[in-house]
């Protein structure tokens, strides 16, 4: 019998719903069905690279949005409506999606990962106060006033395996330092790491 008989195979909609489950309940994070359902669109969406680095605004006019952080707020600030809103959206996605998937990487970066959590924090309560809907818009304002947590469940998702090197370590303590993240904190925790709390780094900063 080949040894392939009993792969599973499942979609990647059926993998990230999983690990975004395991994440809150790892978190204790209770996710409202429609910030969840938002998040998985995400997932998937940003599968296509092509959607991080060179979104289009739509198909038909195959325009570009401006490539930086900076001039794309600047762009959907000064944007009609809905224009504006296409604008925002792709920043705020972004910047939340880079944040948790890519946290570490970021530090490296002369724009580390304080500015595109603030920017992006910034995006999803503009996104609130614009739109209509009261669903979408309460998704919005969610995200606005919890980007952390939320970055957080995709930092988990993008890699729960456990962190042994001092150098992953570093990068750990340096997020936590940086954003008061706190599954962050946990982590360091289960290796062992004590970490200042939240008070005592405001502390530091100031």
């Amino acid at each position: 019998m080949s040894k392939n008989n009993n792969v599973i195979f499942i979609s990647p909609e059926q993998h990230f719903a999983e690990l975004l489950k395991e994440a809150c309940e790892y978190r204790k994070f209770k996710i409202l069905p429609a910030s969840e359902t938002y998040i998985l669109n995400m997932l998937n969406y940003y599968i296509d690279s092509r959607n991080l680095y060179s979104p289009l605004l739509d198909d038909e006019s195959m325009e570009r949005p401006p490539d930086t952080f900076a001039e794309l707020y600047l762009t959907a600030l000064n944007a009609e409506d809905p224009k504006n809103r296409t604008y925002m959206k792709i920043l705020a996605d972004k910047a939340l999606y880079l944040s948790g998937f890519f946290g570490d990487s970021l530090q490296k970066k002369s724009v580390d990962i304080d500015y595109y959590m603030g920017i992006g924090a910034s995006a999803y309560s503009n996104l609130a106060a614009w739109t209509k809907e009261e669903t979408t818009a309460a998704v919005y304002s969610t995200f606005s006033k919890k980007f952390i947590d939320y970055a957080d469940l995709l930092s988990y998702i993008s890699d729960k395996s456990a962190l042994q090197s001092e150098q992953n370590i570093l990068k750990l303590y340096e997020r936590y330092v940086k954003t008061g993240s706190d599954l962050a904190r946990d982590k360091l925790a289960e290796l062992g790491v004590v970490t200042d709390s939240k008070e005592q780094l405001k502390i530091k900063k100031i």
